[in-house]
């Protein structure tokens, strides 16, 4: 995948990995446990974790028959309290775009 600014932005604004990355920025998780914790189906949990995962927005690692899924702390993380804060601040009834 070519990652550019633009790519990055597409691969997360997706609703589904929007949630995914959500639900593992509460915790670490596998896959079943992310498909209970979002309400996704497990096969499409799977495909948008691949996607992400070829952009290193998540991370895996194998812990016995599992593969946990965790975000990216160095960035992705601070990209999500950035946002959090963006919205608390200047989205909570303000933001024009949402109104619709």
């Amino acid at each position: 995948m070519n990652c550019n600014s633009y790519t990055f932005f597409n691969v997360i604004s997706n609703k589904t990995r929007w949630e995914i990355i959500n639900a593992l920025n509460l915790k670490n998780m596998c896959v079943n446990d992310i498909s209970q914790e979002t309400k996704i189906e497990q096969s499409k949990v799977s495909h948008s974790l691949k996607v992400l995962s070829d952009c290193n927005v998540v991370f895996s690692k194998r812990s016995g028959k599992q593969m946990i899924y965790s975000l990216n702390k160095k960035t992705i993380k601070p990209i999500l309290k950035i946002l959090n804060e963006h919205q608390a601040d200047f989205c909570k009834g303000k933001c024009k775009a949402c109104k619709n």
